[in-house]
């Protein structure tokens, strides 16, 4: 359970340091003199480095390790959070945007440890409330990065120097978030890798060797590439959400900047609940009807996001929008929940490979989101209604996630086994 709290942590302030700079935008806009479509290229930006690291990230973690890999991440991500300051032109902040997004894959090591840590009766709750509680922090920085910039600016300084220095708060907690999981978690519950080859417990699937064919066999896995599509649905629209949402009210409702943000910030606060939901629901699917129950819940959540997406998106009164945004959230987040109750049991041999993949659809699904936003002949209430009907569609490719009755078996007894375990009983797939 410590590893679970400094997991979803990390996994928080990475997100805080991702989007920091979003509620400021408007601040920024005006003083880099930035464009609709620069804009959007920032956004593009922010979310398209993250598919390539996500890829690299997961075997790593089969490879290394999730604590030495979580630790190094969050010390690189934290300068170009810190530096983004110094950018003087729209060129050099989309190159500060750019690398600040590579911390977006500190999502694919928080599904990684929790899904070693739990067992199958209770990894869809774990790994859907640390991811949860983790986005949460793309909800709090649009609420708490504008009020850290106006408790700079109370110092005398102009907003053009305190967007810059605002930026450096949360980079810095990154720093200190990185000393204490490096001292605090372990791999998995016996220990660390390293410990665990030397006395040669490891698995082979998780040594060096199994973890670039692990990465291949899960790239042939077409049930691998549906779940990409489907997260690209699901995290993808709330990684876009988080980019636009503050600008979007300051623009459309005409508000203030903290008004925007504190708004903007309802979208991510959702996850304080709203993915743990995904999770146990695809947890208590799972109960009746195993894999299958998981994969239609799965389905089912996401096609109802589509359905809120296109509602919001028609809303021009505020109070009825942040109504309507609050509903699209909940089913955003109880699909990204659902989606890795299912990620864990595609191939355990290959778990890295597997939610690096999924991870990486995320971000994919917010690159191709970001080109309906940049484009200065689509307004941002045009955009949202297109993505809407594109999430609808995406829903159904959770359909083609299928597994064998051999594998459907093992799981369910998997699944039995542990349910007994909690409950006092010996259970017979452990021991065997």
């Amino acid at each position: 359970m410590r590893t679970f709290h400094l997991t979803w942590t990390a996994f928080f302030l990475c997100f805080f340091g991702w989007f920091g700079i979003a509620p400021l935008m408007a601040v920024v806009r005006e003083d880099l003199g930035l464009t609709k479509g620069e804009i959007g290229n920032t956004i593009i930006a922010s979310v398209a480095i993250t598919v390539l690291v996500r890829l690299i990230i997961g075997p790593l973690c089969d490879r290394i390790g999730p604590r030495k890999t979580y630790t190094g991440l969050l010390m690189l991500g934290s300068l170009p959070v810190m530096l983004i300051g110094l950018a003087d032109s729209y060129e050099t902040f989309l190159l500060f945007r750019l690398g600040i997004g590579a911390i977006g894959a500190s999502f694919v090591i928080t599904q990684y440890h929790t899904s070693v840590m739990f067992a199958p009766n209770v990894v869809g709750t774990a790994n859907a409330t640390t991811a949860g509680w983790g986005n949460l922090g793309g909800g709090v920085t649009q609420m708490v990065m504008p009020l850290v910039m106006a408790g700079v600016l109370m110092f005398g300084v102009e907003q053009t120097l305190g967007w810059r220095l605002a930026m450096v708060v949360p980079g810095a907690v990154m720093l200190v978030m990185a000393a204490l999981y490096w001292r605090y978690t372990t791999d998995c519950p016996d220990g660390n890798f390293a410990d665990l080859r030397a006395r040669g417990a490891l698995p082979q699937s998780r040594d060096s060797a199994g973890a670039g064919g692990g990465f291949v066999a899960a790239a042939k896995d077409a049930r691998v590439w549906a779940l990409f599509v489907v997260y690209a649905a699901c995290f993808g629209v709330e990684l876009t959400i988080n980019n636009i949402a503050a600008i979007y009210f300051f623009d459309t409702f005409k508000l203030d900047l903290a008004t925007a943000g504190i708004i903007a910030g309802l979208f991510g606060l959702m996850n304080i609940f709203a993915r743990t939901l995904g999770g146990v629901f695809s947890d208590r699917f799972a109960r009746t009807g195993g894999l299958k129950g998981r994969v239609a819940f799965l389905f089912l959540a996401l096609f109802l996001e589509g359905l809120a997406l296109i509602l919001f998106s028609q809303m021009t009164t505020l109070v009825i929008a942040v109504s309507a945004m609050v509903v699209f959230s909940l089913f955003v987040q109880m699909s990204e929940g659902a989606t890795f109750g299912v990620v864990p049991f595609i191939n355990r041999k290959a778990l890295g490979a597997v939610a690096g993949i999924v991870g990486a659809g995320g971000n994919a699904g917010a690159v191709a989101a970001g080109f309906l936003f940049k484009s200065e002949s689509l307004s941002y209430q045009d955009g949202l209604f297109y993505l809407g009907c594109a999430v609808v569609v995406c829903s159904f490719a959770a359909l083609a996630v299928k597994f064998s009755p051999e594998v459907a078996a093992e799981e369910k007894r998997r699944f039995d086994d542990a349910v007994a375990e909690r409950n006092g009983v010996p259970a017979v797939a452990a021991a065997e």
